[in-house]
């Protein structure tokens, strides 16, 4: 952007009325949105002592997602589920008792961050505890579940997830097929009779699908060629998860007994477990970053703002895809407020920043450029970039 019109917008933002609304998700690896929030308040009263800052952390549906509603004033819950190997750990969730709305995150129970370093299971891994999760969410009496999926350690298309709630997934003998993606080959039958009634149009509970990803569930772009490899899966786990999740789809459909949505939108997240979810539990899919917006209230704190921050970790090609700092820069432009953005590491060029409705970033990299001292002095750097945004904007 040009200097002339980084002054302009920094004359609307100037003033007693100046009011700034931090917007952020995670800097992945070093802060969480929270102390991006903090660090960057910090900077700006540094600068422009006394002006207002209103704080609101946002996520897109992934790892963090329970963080931001929580900051946003869900009450934090805990419940002991089955992680990804099959060990018991303990998952939170987040949950707004005045209107019944549940914010729940798969990674927390069935996340790459519940697998020892270097070690993967990317045959066997379940989505078992994330369905518990759910099941604790309808427990407590949530009526609208905001169901955040990303950052799976899990191929296994919510097989597990549905085994959770209820559904059995039998072998040609009549046994249980065993957990992960991998098994799903021997799949024969479905019985879903015992699937929890809570979900569908007749349970009256609406299951909002939240993810950035569009990818189908097999194939090509499918979840087990493009996300399998980093959950450990080598190119023949890859070609037996996407033999597996197939055969799975063709026996899981038509026992549902709706439409094949394997190609739909969200139906590839988190290894499939979008597909689970939009198959038989009848969830809806929404892009994550916008239905998270909607449930932490960013519309009315955008009236209240002159100028709005927002950043991750990384501005690069897939921020542009769904990511929050898109999604909170396309509310912004829509609503006439300026958008400056922060980020540890600025991989996109001024026209692309432009078009996203952002008027200029700031990296930490342009600070300190060897990234493993940047990620481990986010915090200071941080610091320092907001004194500079409210030098440039507001002072």
């Amino acid at each position: 952007m040009a200097d002339g019109a980084a002054k302009s917008g920094a004359s609307e933002a100037t003033g007693a009325k100046a009011r700034v609304l931090i917007a952020a998700d995670k800097f992945k690896g070093s802060l969480t949105a929270v102390q991006v929030a903090e660090r960057v308040t910090a900077g700006l009263l540094r600068a422009v002592p006394g002006v207002e800052v209103e704080s609101l952390p946002v996520a897109d549906g992934g790892d963090g997602t329970v963080a931001a509603a929580v900051a946003a004033g869900f009450e934090r819950r805990e419940v002991r589920v089955t992680g990804p190997r099959g060990e018991g750990l303990t998952a939170t969730y987040a949950f707004r008792e005045s209107d019944g709305t549940a914010v729940v995150e798969m990674a927390e129970a069935s996340g790459l961050q519940h697998l020892p370093a270097g070690v993967f299971a990317p045959l066997t891994a379940t989505t078992y505890g994330s369905g518990e999760l759910l099941r604790a969410a309808l427990d407590a009496g949530a009526k609208t579940i905001v169901f955040g999926v990303g950052g799976s350690a899990t191929t296994d298309g919510g097989a597990g997830m549905l085994a959770a709630l209820g559904a059995r997934f039998l072998d040609a003998d009549g046994n249980p097929v065993g957990p992960g993606g991998g098994p799903l080959a021997d799949v024969a039958s479905v019985d879903l009779s015992g699937l929890d009634g809570r979900f569908g149009a007749a349970g009256g509970v609406d299951l909002i699908l939240a993810s950035d990803v569009d990818n189908p569930l097999t194939g090509p772009k499918g979840a087990p060629a493009v996300y399998g490899p980093q959950k450990g899966a080598s190119p023949e786990d890859v070609a037996t998860l996407d033999r597996a999740l197939a055969h799975f789809a063709s026996v899981l459909g038509p026992a549902a007994g709706g439409p094949d949505v394997a190609d739909s939108p969200g139906a590839g997240a988190a290894g499939g477990i979008g597909y689970g979810a939009l198959t038989a539990l009848g969830a809806r899919f929404r892009p994550g970053i916008e239905v998270m917006l909607d449930v932490l209230g960013f519309a009315p704190a955008l009236d209240r703002a002159t100028l709005v921050i927002t950043g991750e970790g990384s501005l690069d090609e897939q921020t542009l895809h769904g990511k929050a700092p898109a999604g909170v820069a396309s509310a912004a432009r829509a609503a006439g407020v300026e958008v400056v953005a922060v980020c540890g590491r600025l991989a996109l060029p001024e026209s692309a920043l432009t078009a996203a409705g952002i008027s200029r970033a700031y990296a930490l990299s342009a600070l300190e450029p060897d990234p493993a001292k940047s990620m481990a002095q986010a915090g200071p750097l941080l610091e320092q970039v907001a004194e500079t945004i409210g030098r440039d904007f507001l002072a």
